[in-house]
């Protein structure tokens, strides 16, 4: 039987993909913006947001030098935005430390803001050809079931013995392309709820194939109930129809994006467009936040906006800037309200 490295790549060859948009050109810093967007993300929806991501910051100079809102902007919509911000950090981190030239070790990536140790990997064997064993998600699902390996892959034990197996099929030769094939085949075949098992090519060796335990592993994530948490959010408007957007902290959820200020108690006429939602629901990763919003019609603006963290904002503008993706799609709603009042007070001449 041949190695499951050669099988892997002779299939990926013929079945693989070859037409990624950061695979032409495959560079360190293409591979590097591809692998953080891929994190919690599907490469379908990634796609768009990568090829206008390198269009503003075609590399890691450029990013580096941007502002973090113009990054936030970019990434608006992505989820997760502790990724930009560790993008734009390790960027400045990588220009002060290495001249703009990103370092082909991974212990050195992984030092980075936002690289762990299998996206450092990654980087090393994409980006320069280099062997360099990787572990993300889809190649953990492929190796515990191939190896057999039950327990949640999070557990220390699970993943340290995934970790000798991905060292054990790495090659020596073709780092790239085997990389690339073995995140392919978990992405594509190894599937986590319908593997094609019959189109696999390492299925004649492969332990939970044999055993019958494709479904059960790799072991799944212990579940636990999310906990729900209420915040009141302002919807805030003036006479001239702009915004109120106050910027999150640093840290913590939305971390520096713009957003609905959450002390909503300034005075005003009460408003709300009758199509539009009196809460929201948004879950996270570790809890549910039901936001309950507050429209209000402002008559004093100046007096609660204070142009640094705190600004009002036209529509258009707003939409411009980094936001939450529930505050996104409230804004659009919110204008989408006021184009149709616009049209019902102002309609067209009877001819």
């Amino acid at each position: 039987m041949a190695p499951f490295a050669t099988r892997l790549l002779r299939w990926w060859r013929a079945h693989g993909r070859h037409d990624l948009p950061w695979q032409h050109p495959r560079t360190p810093y293409r591979v590097w913006v591809s692998e953080i967007m891929l994190q919690q993300t599907r490469v379908e929806t990634v796609i768009g947001y990568f090829d206008r991501f390198v269009t503003a910051f075609p590399d890691v100079t450029a990013l580096a030098t941007a502002e973090l809102d113009d990054v936030l902007a970019h990434w608006s919509g992505l989820g997760y935005y502790a990724r930009a911000r560790n993008l734009h950090a390790a960027a400045g981190l990588i220009v002060e430390r290495y001249g703009g030239e990103f370092p082909a070790h991974v212990d050195a990536l992984a030092a980075l803001p936002g690289i762990g140790r299998s996206t450092a990997a990654a980087i090393v064997a994409q980006g320069f050809d280099q062997r360099a064993p990787i572990l993300d998600g889809n190649v953990k699902r492929v190796l515990a079931r191939h190896a057999g390996i039950a327990g949640w892959p999070g557990r220390s034990p699970v993943e340290k013995q995934l970790w000798i197996e991905s060292e054990a099929r790495t090659p020596k030769r073709r780092a790239a392309d085997y990389t690339q094939a073995i995140m392919d085949l978990g992405a594509t075949l190894c599937t986590a709820k319908t593997p094609a098992c019959p189109d696999c090519p390492v299925r004649s060796d492969c332990i939970a194939l044999r055993d019958g335990r494709t479904q059960e592993l790799p072991t799944p994530k212990p579940k636990k109930s999310l906990p729900t948490r209420e915040q009141r959010f302002g919807v805030y408007r003036d006479g001239r129809g702009r915004v109120l957007l106050e910027r999150r902290p640093p840290t913590g959820i939305w971390g520096g994006l713009w957003c609905l200020p959450g002390d909503p108690a300034t005075a005003g006429t009460s408003a709300r467009p009758p199509e539009l939602p009196e809460t929201i629901d948004h879950v996270f990763s570790h809890f549910r936040l039901q936001m309950r919003l507050e429209y209000r019609v402002v008559d004093d603006p100046d007096r609660v906006a204070d142009g640094a963290e705190r600004r009002w904002m036209p529509l258009d503008k707003a939409l411009a800037t980094g936001l939450p993706r529930p505050v996104r799609a409230l804004l659009e709603q919110l204008r989408a309200a006021a184009s149709t009042m616009d049209v019902e007070s102002n309609p067209e001449p009877s001819p």
